[in-house]
């Protein structure tokens, strides 16, 4: 019976803890990822593309959206506190959390710019903030982009968004992960033949043996964006 006891205490602080509010002044990890204190937070209820992510732009120029949208969030955010209300944890160990920047639903405004999508298999809470970037070409919407869940597993049949017909011989070429997105994100994240996401920072001795172009592959800006989303850094 006390053991019983002590696993319903035990469930029961584990659900208010999950709930539990944090405020403080964030780090912007990625366009849905931020870090209060000890705290990793994954935005819930919408998708930003990754830092490496390339789309097009309304002049059919590519350019870096996934560190736009990064950009982004922090400028709209600019070094102030804000709220986030955790409903949960994911795989990677981050708090899913719907947070708010002076009463604004921060989650909705990402989406109402075009810096993120609604993800739809955990809500249909920001549809019309959607339709509104849609409307108003915004963000990733002034020219042709890949859905962000489907970035890393694209193909010959993957969907084009955005306004520009022809897209697709510039968003999926090889071209989209041989060279580093950035001068500043030059950390190469590779998974081994064990499974293992392994990430190599440019003064490691195996840094130069991973190719970008073969195998599954992505790049990240720092070693924090790496082990937010459940990368380990490579021992050489």
């Amino acid at each position: 019976m006390k053991f019983l006891v002590v696993i319903l205490a035990a469930s029961i602080l584990g659900s208010v803890t999950a709930r539990a509010d944090i405020t403080g002044v964030p780090k912007v990890i990625d366009g849905n990822t931020v870090v209060i204190g000890p705290n990793k937070i994954r935005l819930t209820r919408i998708y930003a593309p990754e830092t490496d992510q390339v789309c097009l732009n309304a002049k059919n120029i590519r350019w870096n959206c996934g560190i736009d949208a990064r950009d982004q969030l922090a400028a709209h955010i600019a070094g102030r506190e804000i709220t986030c209300t955790s409903t949960g944890v994911d795989a990677n160990r981050r708090m899913i959390a719907a947070c708010s920047l002076a009463g604004e639903d921060l989650n909705g405004w990402m989406v109402e710019q075009g810096w993120a999508l609604p993800y739809f298999q955990q809500s249909f809470a920001y549809v019309r903030a959607e339709e509104k970037a849609r409307t108003q070409q915004s963000g990733l919407w002034q020219g042709a982009f890949i859905a962000p869940w489907d970035w890393r597993r694209r193909n010959n049949t993957t969907t084009m968004m955005g306004t520009l017909k022809e897209a697709k011989a510039t968003l999926l070429g090889p071209s989209t992960t041989e060279n580093a997105p950035s001068p500043d994100c030059t950390i190469k994240g590779n998974i081994t033949r064990a499974g293992r996401m392994i990430y190599h920072t440019p003064n490691q001795k195996s840094y130069a043996k991973i190719k970008m172009d073969k195998g599954i592959r992505r790049w990240f800006c720092t070693s924090e964006e790496a082990e937010a989303v459940g990368w380990r850094k490579a021992l050489r």
